[in-house]
């Protein structure tokens, strides 16, 4: 049984927690982010702590799933979300330009993919591509989608690939 949502939430500095009904609000420095509440799930805030709490047993995991959105929710609020793309193989390069990520990545055209709303991107040379916002969800989908255009291939480890991603290398078929 998870014990999640009993661990409590320390507030930084600058960061507001507001309850609306089932809404929660949470408004930091960079900016703010909503959540809806599930029915079952009591919320309470002394000073800058945060806890979470439950009706019965079942809801369990979704006080622990909450609980753990809510402190993503403040993380993202407070410093923000950054996940960083590598692009490995000859040729293969990135361009920012605006909310538009260029890729050349060996194909035989060069793909434009159109950052989501919330998630900006920096490339700080050719083959890096830097990915930040305050919605961890939306930053981690948009490096998840921008790697589905070439993942890493375990012969050459030629592809796009995380920063902290080990892609395990095949030996080559011998004669």
């Amino acid at each position: 049984m998870s014990r999640v949502a009993k661990d409590p939430i320390q507030l930084p500095k600058g960061v507001e927690v507001k309850l609306n009904g089932s809404d929660l609000t949470v408004k930091g420095g960079k900016g703010t982010l909503a959540l809806s509440l599930s029915e079952g799930v009591e919320f309470s805030q002394d000073d800058n702590v945060l806890n979470f709490s439950y009706s019965n047993a079942k809801m369990g995991a979704i006080a622990g799933t909450t609980r753990a959105l809510v402190s993503n929710m403040v993380k993202g609020v407070s410093e923000g979300w950054e996940r960083k793309l590598l692009l490995n193989g000859v040729g293969y390069r990135a361009k920012v330009t605006g909310d538009v990520v260029n890729l050349s990545v060996g194909l035989s055209h060069p793909v434009d993919y159109k950052l989501p709303e919330g998630v900006s991107a920096d490339s700080p040379s050719p083959t890096e591509v830097v990915l930040s916002g305050i919605d961890k969800h939306a930053v981690g989908q948009a490096a998840a989608e921008l790697r589905s255009f070439r993942p890493p291939e375990p012969y050459k480890g030629k592809g796009i690939r995380y920063a902290d991603e080990h892609v395990r290398r095949k030996e080559a078929k011998k004669k």
